[in-house]
């Protein structure tokens, strides 16, 4: 006599409702509560042979079964067999990392905001830069029997997460112990550093090509991704004044405002000056000839710097924009330092 699939339908049946309600499941509950097809009385006999392969237990005579410690192992592996979260679960764990992964640039994102509101003129902050972070963690978590969600915590507190392929032999178990294997030769190095070290990782984990595959483009997807947020808040607050009314001259202004790359490098500051105004032609862009920038910075808890700016014409009220940026950089401050 042996576990058919006929007697593992009952059996997750009785554990499910077990696992519900805590009482002793006998065979009417069975028949009455799941759509099996099956009488009482054919329940009751696969339940009595259930109890003699060890699967369940019977606390009191005349009374219902209740899963055994191995009745539990059975289900528990056959749940990892299958490799699937129920889609709602999936999401809610996803939902759960990127609220936490994307922290720092959320309250990036809400600070340009705040700073635009704050000031009526267009708001642009940076995330911290400096020397290239470095790998504290490695995470790969599945999703689905052929997909990973991989998420890499930095020493900067920022977190870079995507989903890759890999194989359907791999559970949640090879998962774990692949992420543990890869934080260990990983960890502390640079994301350039990991694209360069990967390939003799990879070596050594040949059964996992497609997993390997996928990690190597996302690190070198990161490592060169410069500045990877650029928020912008109020982008079209600058036509609400005279200097702007001029459409040529809108039309110019706003197309910078899409080029992330180029906005970042004309905002970020240099140095080690808390402000910087730069007023009309002294921001050397043509499209902000009428324009004045005023900067500030903030500081992380492991010396990196980020910048905070706010673009508005040259008659903007630079007493206070200099007053809320240095509120504004003291608050990222202490926030970040916290983290």
């Amino acid at each position: 006599m042996g576990m058919d699939e006929r007697k593992f339908r009952i059996l997750q049946a009785i554990i499910d409702d077990y696992i519900l309600t805590a009482v002793p499941v006998g065979s009417r509950t069975i028949s009455k509560k799941y759509d099996m097809g099956l009488s009482s009385a054919t329940i009751r006999n696969e339940m009595s042979d259930l109890e003699e392969l060890g699967y369940l237990d019977q606390p009191h005579v005349s009374a219902g079964r209740i899963p055994s410690a191995k009745a539990y192992r059975l289900y528990v592996d056959q749940l990892l067999h299958q490799g699937l979260l129920h889609s709602d679960s999936e999401s809610a764990i996803r939902a759960h990392f990127l609220g936490r992964m994307r922290q720092m640039e959320d309250v990036i994102d809400h600070a340009a905001q705040v700073l635009s509101s704050l000031t009526n003129y267009t708001a642009v902050v940076l995330p911290p830069s400096g020397p290239q972070p470095r790998i504290r963690t490695l995470q790969l978590v599945p999703v689905s029997s052929t997909a990973a969600l991989v998420v890499i915590v930095t020493d900067s507190g920022i977190v870079r997460d995507t989903v890759i392929r890999v194989s359907d032999q791999l559970d949640s178990d090879a998962l774990y112990a692949i992420s543990k294997t890869l934080t260990k030769e990983l960890s502390g190095r640079t994301l350039t550093e990991a694209v360069e070290l990967l390939p003799f990782i990879t070596g050594r984990m040949q059964e996992n090509e497609k997993l390997m595959q996928g990690l190597n483009s996302f690190f070198q997807e990161n490592a060169g991704s410069g500045h990877s947020h650029v928020a912008i808040g109020g982008r079209s607050n600058i036509l609400n004044y005279p200097e702007y009314s001029d459409t040529e001259k809108a039309r110019s202004f706003l197309s910078l405002m899409e080029t992330r790359d180029k906005l970042a490098s004309i905002i970020a500051q240099q140095g080690e000056m808390a402000f910087t105004v730069r007023i009309g032609p002294e921001t050397g862009v043509p499209e902000m000839a009428d324009c004045s920038i005023v900067t500030a910075t903030y500081s992380t808890g492991n010396g990196q710097q980020g910048t905070i700016g706010v673009i508005g014409p040259t008659r903007m009220q630079y007493d206070r924009v200099l007053s809320i940026l240095g509120t504004m950089g003291h608050q990222l401050s202490e926030l970040f330092s916290d983290d």
